[in-house]
Protein backbone atom coordinates (compact mmCIF):
# COMPACT_ATOMS: atom_id res chain seq x y z
CA UNK A 1 0.00 0.00 0.00
CA UNK A 2 1.26 3.61 -0.71
CA UNK A 3 0.38 6.59 0.78
CA UNK A 4 0.08 9.60 -2.15
CA UNK A 5 -1.63 13.14 -1.70
CA UNK A 6 -2.61 16.21 -4.14
CA UNK A 7 -1.04 19.29 -4.56
CA UNK A 8 -1.63 23.20 -2.63
CA UNK A 9 -5.80 23.79 -2.83
CA UNK A 10 -6.91 19.80 -2.82
CA UNK A 11 -8.32 19.96 0.93
CA UNK A 12 -6.67 18.29 3.90
CA UNK A 13 -6.63 14.52 2.14
CA UNK A 14 -4.42 11.48 2.08
CA UNK A 15 -5.07 8.60 -0.12
CA UNK A 16 -4.16 5.18 0.50
CA UNK A 17 -3.40 3.12 -3.13
CA UNK A 18 -2.81 -0.19 -3.77
CA UNK A 19 0.35 -0.64 -5.18
CA UNK A 20 -0.80 -3.89 -7.13
CA UNK A 21 -3.49 -2.70 -8.91
CA UNK A 22 -3.11 1.15 -8.56
CA UNK A 23 -6.44 2.08 -7.36
CA UNK A 24 -7.10 4.32 -4.40
CA UNK A 25 -8.22 2.37 -1.57
CA UNK A 26 -9.17 4.95 0.96
CA UNK A 27 -9.33 8.51 1.32
CA UNK A 28 -8.17 9.99 4.30
CA UNK A 29 -9.92 13.24 5.60
CA UNK A 30 -7.49 14.98 8.09
CA UNK A 31 -9.59 16.83 10.86
CA UNK A 32 -8.62 20.46 12.52
CA UNK A 33 -6.59 21.42 10.00
CA UNK A 34 -6.58 23.83 6.70
CA UNK A 35 -3.44 22.91 4.61
CA UNK A 36 -1.60 25.50 2.80
CA UNK A 37 1.01 23.84 0.59
CA UNK A 38 1.24 20.29 0.84
CA UNK A 39 4.42 18.66 -0.91
CA UNK A 40 5.67 15.11 0.86
CA UNK A 41 4.58 11.85 2.78
CA UNK A 42 6.63 9.21 4.85
CA UNK A 43 5.22 6.55 7.35
CA UNK A 44 7.57 6.28 10.22
CA UNK A 45 8.79 3.07 12.16
CA UNK A 46 5.83 2.91 14.55
CA UNK A 47 3.14 2.81 11.88
CA UNK A 48 2.18 7.03 11.80
CA UNK A 49 1.96 8.58 8.72
CA UNK A 50 3.60 12.14 8.76
CA UNK A 51 2.22 14.64 5.78
CA UNK A 52 4.48 17.35 4.71
CA UNK A 53 3.01 20.83 4.44
CA UNK A 54 6.24 22.38 3.53
CA UNK A 55 6.40 24.06 0.46
CA UNK A 56 6.50 27.63 0.20
CA UNK A 57 6.12 28.80 -3.50
CA UNK A 58 7.33 32.32 -2.48
CA UNK A 59 10.87 30.90 -1.87
CA UNK A 60 10.80 31.15 1.99
CA UNK A 61 8.39 33.69 3.12
CA UNK A 62 6.77 31.42 5.81
CA UNK A 63 8.08 31.70 8.95
CA UNK A 64 7.15 28.43 9.46
CA UNK A 65 5.26 25.22 8.06
CA UNK A 66 3.92 22.23 9.34
CA UNK A 67 3.70 18.62 9.54
CA UNK A 68 0.56 16.52 10.11
CA UNK A 69 0.43 13.21 11.89
CA UNK A 70 -1.60 10.14 12.69
CA UNK A 71 -1.51 6.45 13.05
CA UNK A 72 -1.98 4.29 9.71
CA UNK A 73 -5.21 3.11 10.20
CA UNK A 74 -5.82 -0.70 10.68
CA UNK A 75 -8.46 -0.88 8.22
CA UNK A 76 -8.14 1.04 4.84
CA UNK A 77 -11.74 2.42 4.38
CA UNK A 78 -12.68 6.49 3.40
CA UNK A 79 -12.67 8.45 7.11
CA UNK A 80 -12.13 11.28 9.06
CA UNK A 81 -9.12 11.07 11.36
CA UNK A 82 -7.35 13.41 14.00
CA UNK A 83 -3.97 14.29 12.96
CA UNK A 84 -0.98 15.99 15.45
CA UNK A 85 0.09 19.23 14.42
CA UNK A 86 3.52 19.76 14.61
CA UNK A 87 5.49 23.67 14.23
CA UNK A 88 8.30 23.20 11.97
CA UNK A 89 11.09 26.04 11.85
CA UNK A 90 14.54 26.24 10.37
CA UNK A 91 17.60 27.09 12.19
CA UNK A 92 19.00 29.03 9.33
CA UNK A 93 15.95 30.75 8.31
CA UNK A 94 12.24 30.18 6.61
CA UNK A 95 12.69 27.90 3.18
CA UNK A 96 10.97 26.16 0.72
CA UNK A 97 11.15 22.36 0.45
CA UNK A 98 8.90 19.37 -0.92
CA UNK A 99 10.89 16.28 0.63
CA UNK A 100 10.50 14.98 3.96
CA UNK A 101 11.19 11.54 4.68
CA UNK A 102 11.44 9.76 8.13
CA UNK A 103 13.86 7.30 8.90
CA UNK A 104 12.71 3.80 9.19
CA UNK A 105 14.70 2.38 12.17
CA UNK A 106 15.27 5.88 14.75
CA UNK A 107 12.16 7.73 13.57
CA UNK A 108 13.76 10.70 12.81
CA UNK A 109 12.34 13.38 10.47
CA UNK A 110 14.32 14.81 7.86
CA UNK A 111 13.41 17.68 5.48
CA UNK A 112 15.56 18.33 2.07
CA UNK A 113 15.38 22.14 0.89
CA UNK A 114 14.07 22.86 -2.13
CA UNK A 115 17.05 25.57 -4.55
CA UNK A 116 17.45 25.32 -8.13
CA UNK A 117 20.98 25.38 -7.38
CA UNK A 118 20.79 22.74 -4.79
CA UNK A 119 19.17 22.57 -1.17
CA UNK A 120 20.51 21.11 1.92
CA UNK A 121 19.11 18.12 4.52
CA UNK A 122 17.65 19.08 7.72
CA UNK A 123 17.21 17.27 10.81
CA UNK A 124 14.50 17.28 13.03
CA UNK A 125 14.57 16.84 17.05
CA UNK A 126 14.40 13.36 18.06
CA UNK A 127 10.87 13.21 19.03
CA UNK A 128 8.82 16.26 17.55
CA UNK A 129 6.95 18.25 20.04
CA UNK A 130 3.40 19.21 19.54
CA UNK A 131 3.23 21.51 22.24
CA UNK A 132 6.46 23.99 20.55
CA UNK A 133 8.33 24.93 17.49
CA UNK A 134 10.55 21.89 16.32
CA UNK A 135 13.73 23.37 14.67
CA UNK A 136 15.28 21.60 11.97
CA UNK A 137 19.22 22.19 11.83
CA UNK A 138 20.54 21.94 8.26
CA UNK A 139 23.03 18.49 8.53
CA UNK A 140 25.03 18.39 4.61
CA UNK A 141 24.53 19.97 1.15
CA UNK A 142 22.46 18.42 -1.22
CA UNK A 143 23.46 18.89 -4.94
CA UNK A 144 19.74 18.17 -6.56
CA UNK A 145 16.59 20.35 -7.25
CA UNK A 146 15.24 18.27 -4.59
CA UNK A 147 11.47 17.13 -5.39
CA UNK A 148 11.25 14.23 -3.62
CA UNK A 149 13.36 11.70 -0.92
CA UNK A 150 12.93 8.40 0.48
CA UNK A 151 14.79 6.42 2.87
CA UNK A 152 14.67 2.73 1.72
CA UNK A 153 13.17 0.05 3.91
CA UNK A 154 16.52 -0.99 5.99
CA UNK A 155 17.52 2.61 6.33
CA UNK A 156 20.75 2.46 4.76
CA UNK A 157 20.25 4.76 1.74
CA UNK A 158 18.74 7.98 1.27
CA UNK A 159 17.53 8.90 -2.09
CA UNK A 160 16.79 12.05 -3.37
CA UNK A 161 15.27 13.13 -6.72
CA UNK A 162 14.54 16.15 -8.64
CA UNK A 163 12.70 17.12 -12.04
CA UNK A 164 16.37 16.01 -14.16
CA UNK A 165 18.75 14.40 -11.66
CA UNK A 166 19.27 12.79 -8.58
CA UNK A 167 21.68 12.00 -5.56
CA UNK A 168 21.70 8.47 -3.46
CA UNK A 169 23.56 8.65 0.12
CA UNK A 170 24.65 5.73 2.08
CA UNK A 171 23.36 6.53 5.51
CA UNK A 172 24.92 6.47 8.99
CA UNK A 173 25.02 7.40 12.06
CA UNK A 174 22.60 10.49 10.90
CA UNK A 175 24.51 11.51 8.20
CA UNK A 176 24.64 10.99 4.62
CA UNK A 177 27.68 9.97 2.00
CA UNK A 178 26.92 10.55 -1.78
CA UNK A 179 27.21 7.22 -3.72
CA UNK A 180 26.20 8.82 -7.20
CA UNK A 181 23.72 10.25 -9.62
CA UNK A 182 20.47 8.14 -9.46
CA UNK A 183 18.70 7.39 -13.55
CA UNK A 184 15.72 9.84 -13.08
CA UNK A 185 13.45 9.23 -15.87
CA UNK A 186 12.11 11.83 -18.06
CA UNK A 187 8.39 13.32 -16.39
CA UNK A 188 6.19 16.06 -17.24
CA UNK A 189 6.26 16.46 -13.66
CA UNK A 190 8.65 14.94 -11.37
CA UNK A 191 7.85 15.20 -8.00
CA UNK A 192 7.38 11.49 -6.46
CA UNK A 193 9.88 9.05 -5.42
CA UNK A 194 9.61 6.21 -3.06
CA UNK A 195 11.68 2.66 -2.50
CA UNK A 196 9.21 -1.07 -3.22
CA UNK A 197 9.38 -3.20 0.41
CA UNK A 198 12.22 -4.98 -0.61
CA UNK A 199 14.46 -2.06 -1.15
CA UNK A 200 15.39 -3.01 -5.03
CA UNK A 201 13.36 -0.42 -6.70
CA UNK A 202 12.74 2.89 -6.93
CA UNK A 203 9.60 4.63 -8.36
CA UNK A 204 9.13 7.40 -9.47
CA UNK A 205 5.71 9.30 -9.97
CA UNK A 206 4.42 12.14 -11.69
CA UNK A 207 1.55 14.97 -10.92
CA UNK A 208 -1.68 14.31 -12.43
CA UNK A 209 -4.38 11.88 -13.08
CA UNK A 210 -3.24 8.41 -14.02
CA UNK A 211 0.27 9.90 -14.14
CA UNK A 212 2.34 7.01 -15.04
CA UNK A 213 4.88 5.69 -12.45
CA UNK A 214 7.86 4.34 -14.00
CA UNK A 215 10.53 1.68 -11.81
CA UNK A 216 14.21 2.28 -12.02
CA UNK A 217 17.04 -0.09 -10.14
CA UNK A 218 20.09 0.98 -8.43
CA UNK A 219 22.99 -1.06 -8.43
CA UNK A 220 26.17 -1.94 -6.87
CA UNK A 221 26.77 0.46 -3.71
CA UNK A 222 23.59 2.41 -4.62
CA UNK A 223 21.38 -0.51 -3.53
CA UNK A 224 20.54 -0.78 0.59
CA UNK A 225 22.46 -2.56 2.32
CA UNK A 226 20.12 -5.35 3.39
CA UNK A 227 19.47 -6.14 -0.74
CA UNK A 228 23.16 -6.18 -0.96
CA UNK A 229 23.85 -8.78 1.65
CA UNK A 230 21.50 -10.82 0.26
CA UNK A 231 23.03 -10.86 -3.50
CA UNK A 232 26.47 -11.65 -1.66
CA UNK A 233 24.68 -14.96 0.06
CA UNK A 234 22.98 -15.63 -3.20
CA UNK A 235 26.39 -15.75 -4.81
CA UNK A 236 28.34 -18.07 -2.35
CA UNK A 237 25.59 -20.10 -2.49
CA UNK A 238 25.74 -20.62 -5.95
CA UNK A 239 21.96 -19.09 -7.08
CA UNK A 240 23.77 -16.41 -9.10
CA UNK A 241 22.77 -13.00 -9.48
CA UNK A 242 24.36 -9.38 -9.78
CA UNK A 243 26.36 -9.67 -6.26
CA UNK A 244 28.52 -6.69 -6.35
CA UNK A 245 32.09 -7.52 -4.11
CA UNK A 246 31.90 -4.52 -2.17
CA UNK A 247 28.99 -6.00 -0.41
CA UNK A 248 29.43 -5.29 2.75
CA UNK A 249 29.55 -1.34 3.63
CA UNK A 250 30.28 -1.42 6.98
CA UNK A 251 28.50 2.07 6.95
CA UNK A 252 25.36 0.75 5.75
CA UNK A 253 25.70 -2.27 7.94
CA UNK A 254 25.53 -0.33 11.07
CA UNK A 255 22.90 1.75 9.97
CA UNK A 256 21.19 -1.17 8.68
CA UNK A 257 19.91 -3.14 11.44
CA UNK A 258 18.13 0.54 12.63
CA UNK A 259 14.87 0.11 10.39
CA UNK A 260 14.46 -4.02 9.04
CA UNK A 261 10.74 -4.63 8.56
CA UNK A 262 9.00 -1.51 7.68
CA UNK A 263 7.62 -2.29 4.53
CA UNK A 264 5.01 0.92 3.99
CA UNK A 265 6.02 3.26 1.46
CA UNK A 266 4.92 6.13 0.09
CA UNK A 267 4.19 8.05 -3.14
CA UNK A 268 4.08 11.48 -4.03
CA UNK A 269 4.16 14.64 -6.66
CA UNK A 270 4.15 17.61 -9.17
CA UNK A 271 6.58 20.30 -11.51
CA UNK A 272 8.82 21.39 -14.95
CA UNK A 273 8.86 20.73 -18.32
CA UNK A 274 11.58 23.08 -20.41
CA UNK A 275 14.41 20.64 -19.80
CA UNK A 276 17.52 21.99 -22.10
CA UNK A 277 16.40 25.56 -20.87
CA UNK A 278 16.27 24.87 -17.36
CA UNK A 279 19.32 23.20 -17.08
CA UNK A 280 21.45 25.29 -18.91
CA UNK A 281 19.94 28.17 -17.16
CA UNK A 282 21.14 26.44 -14.08
CA UNK A 283 24.55 25.63 -15.40
CA UNK A 284 25.01 29.56 -16.43
CA UNK A 285 24.38 30.94 -12.89
CA UNK A 286 26.81 28.41 -11.65
CA UNK A 287 29.26 29.83 -13.70
CA UNK A 288 28.51 33.73 -13.08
Amino acid sequence: MYWTHNDSDDGPYVYAVDGRTGRTVATITLTGVAPRDVEAVSVGPDGDVHVGDIGDNFGGRWPEVWIYRFPEPEELTDRAVEVTRHTVRYADGPRDAESLAVHPGTGRVYIVSKDEDGGALYAGPEELSASGVNTFTRVAAVDVWATDAAFSPDGTRLAVRGYFDGRMYAWRDGKPRELGRLTVPMQRQGESLTFTPDGRTLLYGTEGARGAVQPREPTGDQLPESVRREEAERSRDGEGGPADDRAGDPAGDAAGEEGQGNTTVLVLALASVAVLFLALRRAARRRG
